[in-house]
């Protein structure tokens, strides 16, 4: 009779280290020896051991990898600060959040990055729902405050009595100051310029003013082209009067962005008692978003730093400020064309075309390059006069 062959048992990794640990305690095997056979260092085999004899076979299992702290890890207290926090103002993104802890005090931050890892771990942030920015958008700004204001009409501001009040907004295109809002019950002329002639007699009188092609801001589409009071008023003071082109509200989109603010922060389930009560509150919000509230856009100033700094300064308009060589390259400007094709740049003439006279178009001031945009059309890029000025200046700082 043949005897049968034995069948193959595979051990598992817990007692293939017992078998190792039994070699040395119970057979008396050297640890080179018994580290050889299992293929293993000696340092692991004595930390079989150790393992062993402070807990035992189920101290041999396989044990976390994960390591016992972390250096730049996020410290409980300001996670604690940060949820709560975002409990609180749940529309503040992780750059708000971030800025808010240094005004605690907390230190040492954390970064931007950790905080947005932070609240998507906690659920606080959709990944998903973060929209990519059309790249055929161009983000630009005027030079300096009461360049441009931009301005529209917005409802949704409602009564007890079942009213729905309108407000005339308007903001500064530099500065994000927001220079009107101005509530009524009807968006008439006579109310709208009410309010507008408010705004240029507290704020003072912008060089040009960017509304849409609505009736109470301009009659030139209506059948018989009369000048509105709107229009009169920016005529009598000197105000250059641009319209959006139809069915682009991208052109006022500081304005439309900020209409987006006061629904969401402002106007949200709120229902006043009377338009006296609706526009002292919505005054004081107004207040504390231009002297109170951070922007984004503008590294965490606020609007009001920025459009009374920036008027301080006293900073000329004309094309001699830009002959200067140590600009930052990040000032915006704007121009007429004239009616043969030609704009006046930091003393240069540059030509767009003939079919554009008579439109504005905005310039990029850069030390080296003018970036010429029609809306969101890029024109022209054309060297400055004094480009190699700036280099040879560049170049003896440096050196």
């Amino acid at each position: 009779m043949l005897d049968t062959p034995a069948m193959l048992v595979e051990l598992s990794v817990m007692e293939q280290r017992y078998q190792a640990v039994s070699f040395v305690i119970h057979d008396g095997e050297s640890v080179v020896e018994v580290a050889r056979r299992f293929n293993v260092s000696r340092q692991t085999v004595h930390a079989w051991l150790a393992r062993y004899e402070k807990g035992g076979l189920a101290a041999l299992a396989d044990r976390s990898h994960r390591p016992r702290g972390c250096a730049h890890q996020m410290p409980a207290e300001v996670e604690a600060v940060v949820l709560e926090m975002r409990r609180i103002n749940p529309d503040w993104g992780p750059r708000r959040l971030l800025h808010e802890l240094g005004r605690e005090g907390i230190d040492p931050l954390p970064s931007r990055s950790g905080i947005y890892r932070l609240l998507k771990r906690h659920s606080q942030i959709d990944p998903t729902a973060r929209r990519k920015r059309d790249r055929k958008f161009k983000r630009w700004e005027r030079g300096t405050p009461m360049e441009l204001w931009q301005m529209d009409v917005v409802g949704g501001i409602l009564l007890a009595d079942g009213t729905e009040l309108k407000a005339l907004t308007g903001i500064d295109d530099h500065s994000r100051f927001i220079v009107c809002a101005g509530l009524m019950v009807r968006a008439n002329s006579r109310s709208v310029c009410n309010h507008f002639a408010a705004s240029l007699r507290t704020h003072g009188v912008p060089q040009e003013l960017l509304t849409d092609n609505g009736k109470v801001f301009t009659g030139r589409f209506g059948r018989g082209k009369v000048e509105v009071l709107f229009d009169r008023i920016c005529r009598e003071n000197g105000i250059d009067h641009l319209l959006t082109a139809p069915r682009s509200p991208t052109t006022t989109g500081k304005i439309e962005r900020w209409h987006r603010t006061l629904r969401e922060q402002f106007l949200m389930g709120k229902v006043f008692a009377s338009q006296a009560d609706a526009q002292r509150q919505l005054d004081a919000w107004v207040h504390d978003y231009n002297y109170a509230r951070p922007h984004e856009s503008l590294d965490m100033a606020t609007p009001a730093s920025r459009f009374h700094a920036a008027r301080a300064e006293e900073r000329p308009a004309d094309a001699t400020a830009l002959d200067q060589v140590d600009r930052s390259g990040d000032d915006w400007i704007a121009r007429r064309v004239s009616a043969v094709g030609v704009i006046c740049v930091a003393w240069q003439q540059i030509s767009v075309g003939r079919h554009r006279a008579g439109r504005t178009v905005d310039i990029h001031v850069g030390p080296e390059l003018l970036h010429i945009w029609d809306g969101n059309e890029l024109l022209k890029t054309a060297l400055r006069d004094n480009a190699k000025e700036v280099r040879k200046k560049r170049a003896s700082v440096a050196s």
